[in-house]
């Protein structure tokens, strides 16, 4: 049974490339913020789902690599897709949905805390497209005041 890709399908073809990526990151709040790069390749697979693979430095935890997956289910009218780290034992399920504007792509998951981890908490990872060679991605987290806080933003630009 072969479909073809839809709209959703073909907006995810256009962070496949090569890219580099810087960091700044707050991880406990009143912390200096850290900084730290890396690259990412980013594959189609089928027109259907990408997949992308980082490398990089994350302080702290030296070389790390992140292997990204997302598609779109049509059924569902959702995106879908999941992140791995090598400096963590949790896989990151992702649930999205693209913005009117056909920019800001928000998947939201679920991870442990940022101060217990014993404890699981809601997060969102943000994905906009600012031009055809740049694309940020802010990872936030629902505190207990109900309020999300950004805590990880990264811009991304493609290798020429």
């Amino acid at each position: 049974m072969m479909t073809k890709p839809e709209k959703n399908h073909e907006w995810l073809q256009s962070l496949v490339g090569e890219w580099t990526y810087e960091v700044e990151a707050t991880m406990k709040p009143g912390e200096a913020p850290t900084k730290s790069g890396g690259t990412e390749i980013v594959r189609s697979l089928g027109g259907f789902w990408i997949v992308g693979e980082g490398q990089g430095e994350m302080p702290g935890c030296g070389p790390v690599t992140s292997i990204l997956t997302l598609g779109y289910d049509p059924q569902k009218k959702r995106f879908t897709g999941s992140w791995i780290g090598s400096m963590l034992s949790h896989m990151w399920v992702y649930d999205g949905e693209l913005d009117e504007s056909e920019k800001v792509l928000t998947l939201k998951t679920e991870g442990p805390g940022m101060s217990d981890q014993s404890k699981m908490e809601m997060y969102q990872d943000i994905v906009e497209v600012k031009s055809g060679d740049h694309r940020t991605l802010s990872s936030r987290h629902l505190g207990d005041d109900g309020k999300w806080q950004t805590f990880m933003t990264a811009n991304y630009r493609r290798k020429k």
